[in-house]
């Protein structure tokens, strides 16, 4: 199997690994074909916070040396993939000609996932067989470490009484096993387990999660301070969305919209200090594909009882928001580990609607934020 050329000027032990869960997926594809048009010099890299002055002394891994692969049960190669997202307006025309061999190499660098119906491997089995391609791909490229990033589709959450380890869960025990840091971008379990958290920390491995924070949620970050710092009472807070995709798909399944709104209520009882009334409705609408329209309706009071309404509508890319959080991400915990850093980061509690502790404010985030980037640079 060949593997991934080192970039002109590198060393092989300069490079990361970034391996995500789910690499064919929208989010995978625009974030690989992302990489390397900034890289390229062909686009700025709108939508990176680490690309911002503040982080320029953390010693993040340049995005040049990152070295993609990954696991997936679909198919289509990621020239195709990216294609077919040209024609859907998320990337640029002209973008994947123009990068086909950076993606061509990160598709040959992707593994078979699953489990598949009528797989009868145990989970040991399955987890040991990502473990070592894992361990491969780490080998073989010669890469420093791998970051493991789940960008897959949103599973139920588990019953109390499940005999087997949802498939998000494998990955992340894969992960641990590989020794490799690892992020949940989505709702699904990962390794927010009790056995699975204890092993990352037994094996000094950083982690964040869980479910990116890119549109409705972010937005509702930014406005729930507000109401409680002008000390005006929330009454109702309502939403819906209106999505398409691969997500839209998954989240059509009643269980899984619910593991996704868990996310998204969490950030309004944390900084209201209680639940509101209301709840978010996700629609599946094939059409719209991987663009998103987010729809809050916002009920309060102010002085003397008056009652007021604020509305807001939130239109955007899903994949074109999250691809750069991402490619933060696995910096970040690439970085983290290579200066000793261990267990959950609440730290990087600004890309999640469900972090690992912190404050669910984005500003309180922020500083946090800039906190850990200061640390990285005085670890040198």
């Amino acid at each position: 199997m060949p593997t991934t050329p080192t970039p002109r000027g590198e060393q092989p032990t300069h490079r990361t690994g970034v391996w995500f869960v789910g690499a064919r997926g929208s989010v995978a594809t625009t974030a690989v074909a992302g990489c390397a048009a900034v890289t390229a010099g062909l686009h700025p890299p709108t939508g990176m916070v680490t690309e911002t002055p503040p982080f320029a002394e953390s010693g993040l891994p340049a995005l040049s040396s990152l070295v993609f692969g990954g696991h997936d049960t679909a198919s289509c190669p990621l020239p195709k993939r990216a294609e077919e997202l040209t024609a859907a307006g998320v990337l640029p025309h002209g973008l994947p000609a123009a990068l086909h061999a950076e993606l061509d190499a990160a598709d040959r660098e992707i593994r078979p996932g699953g489990p598949q119906p009528g797989d009868t491997r145990s989970d040991e089995e399955i987890i040991a067989s990502f473990a070592d391609d894992l361990t491969d791909f780490t080998r073989r490229t010669g890469v420093a470490r791998t970051v493991v990033v789940n960008v897959s589709s949103t599973e139920p959450a588990p019953g109390p009484d499940a005999l087997r380890l949802p498939a998000s869960s494998l990955y992340a025990a894969a992960a641990v096993r590989a020794g490799c840091p690892y992020v949940n971008f989505t709702p699904s379990t990962g390794l927010r387990t009790g056995p699975l958290t204890a092993a990352a920390e037994a094996r000094g491995l950083p982690h964040a999660g869980r479910d990116g924070k890119t549109g409705q949620t972010l937005l509702r970050s930014v406005l729930a301070p507000m109401f409680v710092q002008r000390a005006l009472a929330v009454r109702a807070w309502s939403g819906t969305n209106l999505l398409g995709g691969g997500d839209g798909a998954a989240l059509a399944d009643p269980a899984a919209a619910a593991a996704k709104n868990a996310g998204k209520e969490r950030v309004l009882t944390d900084t209201l200090g209680t639940a509101p009334e209301g709840e978010v409705h996700i629609d599946d609408v094939p059409a719209l594909g991987d663009w998103k329209t987010a729809w809050d309706h916002i009920a309060f009071d102010g002085f003397l009882g008056s009652r007021m309404i604020l509305q807001t509508i939130w239109q955007g890319c899903d994949s074109a928001l999250a691809a750069p959080l991402v490619l933060d991400l696995a910096r970040l915990l690439a970085r983290a580990h290579e200066a000793g850093l261990s267990g959950p980061l609440p730290e990087l509690g600004f890309y999640f609607k469900d972090p690992d502790g912190g404050p669910a404010a984005l500003a309180e985030q922020y500083g946090e934020l800039l906190a850990f980037a200061e640390r990285l640079r005085e670890t040198g």
